[in-house]
């Protein structure tokens, strides 16, 4: 056991193992924060087509440019944002503070040409004007670094710094939307130039903001890419987390309920607006889990693999197991009861308020909004569970639980496409049964047997695992380096 014990020391901390906690803690912010400010912006920017009596094409249109561009830009970061806070992490842990900016800048750079590429092809032949598509490409742009730099400083916990840059974005989009409107120009173009200002504050103050707590340094900018390779599930659960949340939005547009706006931008009105208000339910669950875990169950799970590191006792480390596993069953038992109550206050209070807003809801979208909110409870308590699996680096739950959670609301809201459209919120909602299902077998059956999985499945010596990611990083390294020698001469 001593001879274990000393190995498992030296593998988790060249891992990070307790960096991980830090990445994979934060991951919901990382995952969910971003889509809560866009929804509150696109829902700012209704009302305020409401009250300058924008006309319903100009209305629909820059929702879908809003939404499309959103979407687009949280796909793309969607695959890196969890990889990058893991190497953010393991580099906070070792100290290896000038290794934070450059991946900063070489993570933005390539999401910003392989999804500039892709969304710049989309809006020439989206039948956007000029001037539109132009807007809509340079917010694309802000939008990636803005969320790029979100995951930078949740990971470090500025938590402070994100709310009051979104509060200033916020504000400056609606003061400078107000004004150019009042100065006569069209509602699409007028609100486009506000949203990419006042994100173009957000982003400058959220970059201010990582060079305020990180040196520059000369560490390859593309040296994160390691870290792709290295753990590679955890950018398909990324992937596939962003897949599921947005999918049934996606295929309702191509439904009975589609509007078609203008070219290739077309939208569901009835089951868009219902489902972009329920989401903000699952507030209250992820500022939820990031305070009771970093109070509650951390101690305790710091407590049980350092009796592994230390060469703790057997009886102690079948304590401090059980003593962890039930304060993570307590949190999770609270967890879901908070998303419980906020769910059904939501549906009760919430239909009777809306009829007040000026958002059009008539009798079937409140049965979706009432149905997506239900949905998205359960996605809140099942992502909560999927994060406690990367705690226990259990990549592959976590990838099998996502990917059911893709597949299964893409499938079955498909499938709902064929009954009346009364059911069409089910096909979201039967995914995130599915998903929640999953997450709660996978684990308990992991956590159950935490002892096999430290002590027989995790490799005693460290493993470098290479592939086309680490070899693009060192393609990218010499091209880099290739051109500042030319630039010297």
């Amino acid at each position: 056991m001593a001879g274990i014990g000393f190995e498992l020391k030296k593998l988790f901390n060249r891992r990070g193992l307790f960096a991980a906690f830090r990445a994979y803690g934060y991951a919901g912010v990382v995952c969910t924060g971003p889509m809560l400010l866009g929804v509150v912006l696109l829902l700012g920017v209704m009302f305020l087509c409401d009250i300058t009596g924008s006309s319903r094409h100009s209305r629909e249109l820059l929702v879908c440019m809003i939404t499309y561009t959103l979407l687009a830009s949280l796909t793309v970061t969607s695959f890196l944002s969890m990889v990058v806070t893991r190497f953010i992490a393991d580099q906070l842990y070792e100290e290896n503070y000038e290794a934070v900016l450059p991946s900063f800048w070489g993570s933005s750079g390539l999401m910003l040409i392989v999804g500039g590429i892709l969304y710049g092809v989309f809006l020439i032949f989206s039948g956007a004007g000029l001037l539109d598509g132009f807007l809509c490409f340079g917010f694309f742009g802000e939008l990636i670094i803005t969320w790029n730099a979100m995951s930078y400083l949740t990971a470090i916990k500025d938590y402070r710094g994100i709310l009051l840059a979104f509060i200033a974005a916020i504000l400056v989009t609606f003061l400078t939307g107000w004004i150019l409107l009042m100065t006569g120009i069209p509602h699409v173009e007028a609100l486009l130039i506000a949203v990419s200002v006042g994100y173009g504050v957000m982003m400058v103050w959220d970059v201010t903001l990582l060079y305020q707590y990180f040196p520059s340094g000369n560490v390859s900018a593309f040296f994160f890419l390691r870290w792709v390779d290295q753990f590679l599930p955890l950018a398909f659960t990324g992937l596939f987390i962003n897949i599921g949340l947005f999918a049934h939005l996606v295929i309702m547009w191509m439904g009975p309920l589609q509007v078609k706006v203008q070219g290739l931008f077309v939208g569901a009105p009835y089951h868009d607006v219902p489902a972009l208000i329920a989401f903000l339910t699952i507030l209250v669950t992820t500022v939820n889990f990031v305070v009771s875990v970093e109070v509650n169950f951390y101690p305790k799970y710091r407590n049980y693999y350092s009796l592994f590191n230390d060469k703790g006792a057997i009886g102690d480390i079948k304590q401090a197991g059980k003593e962890m596993r039930k304060v993570l069953n307590m949190e999770l038992k609270y967890t879901a009861l908070k998303q419980l109550l906020t769910t059904a206050l939501v549906i009760s209070v919430g239909g009777i308020l809306l009829e007040y807003l000026p958002l059009g809801f008539n009798d079937l979208m409140e049965g979706y909004f009432r149905t997506l909110c239900v949905g998205y409870g359960l996605y809140a308590v099942a992502n909560t569970m999927l994060l406690l699996l990367l705690y226990f680096t259990d990549y592959k739950g976590a990838l099998w639980s996502s990917g059911i959670f893709a597949a299964g609301t893409s499938v079955f809201t498909i499938i709902s496409l064929f009954f009346p459209q009364v059911y069409y919120g089910f096909g979201f909602l039967a995914g995130c049964v599915a998903f929640f299902l999953f997450s709660v077998l996978r684990l308990d059956y992991y956590t159950k047997r935490l002892p096999y999985y430290i002590l027989s499945v995790q490799p005693v010596v460290q493993e470098d695992k290479t592939g086309i990611f680490t070899e693009l990083g060192y393609f990218l390294e010499k091209k880099l380096e290739g051109r500042q020698e030319l630039e010297k001469i």
